[in-house]
């Protein structure tokens, strides 16, 4: 299959935008990309808009009506068939605070669940966020499902787990934490420093013992000062560590958004943490297992008590919601690709390259998704 298109980003540092672009598909995998016309008669030709890379979200806590945590197989090949509506090909799902021994269950689960998701977009694995953080950084995590990582913890949800288990949010600052960032990050798991009270300096130790992400930059963890930098300042300056950044204009602003981007350049990710309620009209949902609202007025889900608890964003227009805060085109469009995809450790995806898989979104001129393939195969659209 040759693709021509008015634009094309390949999200590779140093390529910008191609415009006009083309791209080669065999057998589910990029076989070439070029700027100009392409050197055959196209098999498909855009007649606006963007192709990108599919999208890539390390934090989705469900979507379409389904809490991913509580939900049976039906329920997550329901959430993968129906994402690349949105533009993302592949993506976490996300489980948040609980009890050691249920999330343990909810692991073990899991590996047998993903086993049942073979069409839609592809399931990198799971991103555990807790339980192993600060209750003065809980957001709206369960203070009293809040422990320390112990070795025994540790070693139960990575047993739990196993290869399905991908990214995981802690604080550093918990007792024992810095060797449980070691002991995951052995374990091929990526972890990040989130819901966290730390000072700049243990999140540079946490660094040091392999952390390579901080989670949902800005929202429940210390900010920046300029006597003490705490999570905020140490993230945006520490070149070992990227950041998630929901880019919904609710849990962080235009102007923070900006900041981050300028701060630093290539290390920023798009996720959506997207909640049960995403995708669905305003009314009343679940977040692990605990009551959050969607509110009617377009902003973002809150539990009772008005805290923040996840989002109804959605991966393309958090790419356009990073553009319109001056972000340009091919830096928002690598944040949602290349970056999320090099982060875990999967190179093959998030790039328009020979050699890479072919998942594709083509993005109108207002970046909402108009077509999603998945190994060249058209999944939406």
């Amino acid at each position: 299959m040759l693709i021509a298109a008015p634009r094309l980003v390949p999200a590779l540092p140093g390529t910008g935008v191609l415009e006009p672009g083309y791209l080669a598909v065999h057998g589910g995998v990029i076989t070439g990309v070029g700027e100009g016309a392409p050197p055959g008669p196209p098999d498909l030709v855009l007649d606006a808009g963007v192709l990108v890379p599919g999208l890539v979200d390390l934090q989705v806590n469900g979507y379409y009506g389904i809490d991913l945590a509580d939900c049976d197989a039906d329920g997550w090949a329901s959430v993968a068939r129906r994402l690349p509506e949105t533009g993302t090909t592949a993506f976490l799902p996300t489980f948040i605070t609980a009890p050691v021994a249920t999330l343990a269950t909810a692991l073990r689960s899991a590996a047998e669940v993903a086993k049942a998701v073979t069409a839609g977009a592809r399931v990198l694995g799971v991103h555990l966020e807790g339980p192993f953080l600060s209750p003065a950084r809980a957001g709206a995590h369960r203070r009293d499902w809040i422990v320390p990582p112990s070795p025994g913890a540790v070693t139960e949800l990575l047993d739990a787990g196993g290869e399905l288990l991908r990214l995981v949010t802690l604080a550093p600052e918990a007792d024992g934490a810095l060797a449980a960032v070691a002991a995951l990050t052995a374990a091929g798991v990526v972890v990040s420093v989130g819901h966290s009270d730390a000072t700049a300096a243990e999140v540079a130790a946490a660094a040091a013992a392999g952390a390579r992400m901080v989670t949902h930059l800005f929202n429940a963890q210390r900010g920046l000062h300029h006597r003490e930098p705490g999570v905020v300042g140490q993230a945006l300056t520490d070149h070992r560590l990227a950041s998630g950044l929901i880019v919904d204009l609710s849990h962080v602003s235009p102007a923070a958004c900006a900041i981050a981007f300028a701060a630093a350049p290539g290390r920023v990710c798009l996720v959506t943490d997207a909640a049960a309620c995403a995708g669905m009209p305003p009314g009343h949902y679940l977040l692990g297992g605990q009551p959050v609202e969607l509110p009617s007025d377009g902003g973002a889900p809150v539990r009772p008590d008005g805290t923040l608890a996840g989002s109804a964003l959605r991966m393309d227009q958090a790419v356009a919601n990073a553009v319109a805060v001056g972000l340009g085109l091919a830096g928002a469009v690598a944040a949602a690709t290349r970056i999320p995809a090099d982060l875990i450790g999967r190179p093959g995806l998030g790039r328009l390259a020979a050699g890479a898989a072919a998942d594709l979104a083509w993005l109108g001129d207002d970046l909402r998704t108009r077509a999603t393939w998945i190994g060249g195969a058209q999944v939406f659209g």
